[in-house]
């Protein structure tokens, strides 16, 4: 895969690139992909679905990795592929560890490091921070439908 610009990468619009529209969408933009690693940040409103109490919930932290995961083969299918969206379901979440929560108005970084890919399954490891803090690290494994939306 080549690199792309953090430059270009912010100038895509993410909504170009998951299955999900708003209110359920929890990323904000892409900063890095490559073959390896996807980073996206997100500045956490206080509209958000999953903000209860002033801050985002570890159910919000958990869609965003898995939407950061989704931009990543959004991102293959449309700009290297030039498919169309696909599906993915979560298949599994292991290993969580969730050490804080982030508040509203924070920006969080969540880093995604594709371990394996293999028969439409993709297994990644994850990191989510906010101000230099890990806020959750977990794996996450990935199925993806063969078909596009």
């Amino acid at each position: 895969m080549k690199t792309y610009s953090e430059e270009f990468l912010r100038q895509i619009d993410v909504h170009e690139l998951l299955p999900q529209q708003e209110p359920f969408v929890m990323i904000g933009t892409l900063t890095t992909i490559n073959e390896v690693t996807t980073i996206s940040e997100t500045t956490i409103a206080d509209d958000n679905i999953f903000v209860d109490d002033g801050r985002f919930s570890a159910s919000g932290l958990i869609e965003n990795v898995a939407q950061t995961c989704a931009a990543r083969i959004g991102f293959v299918n449309k700009y290297i592929q030039g498919n169309g969206i696909t599906i993915g379901v979560i298949g599994a979440v292991r290993k969580l560890v969730i050490n804080s929560l982030p508040a509203v108005g924070q920006a969080i970084t969540t880093t995604v490091d594709i371990v394996s890919e293999v028969f439409g399954m993709t297994l990644a490891r994850a990191t989510v921070t906010c101000e230099g803090k890990e806020l959750l690290t977990t794996e996450i494994k990935i199925s993806v439908r063969s078909d596009a939306a």
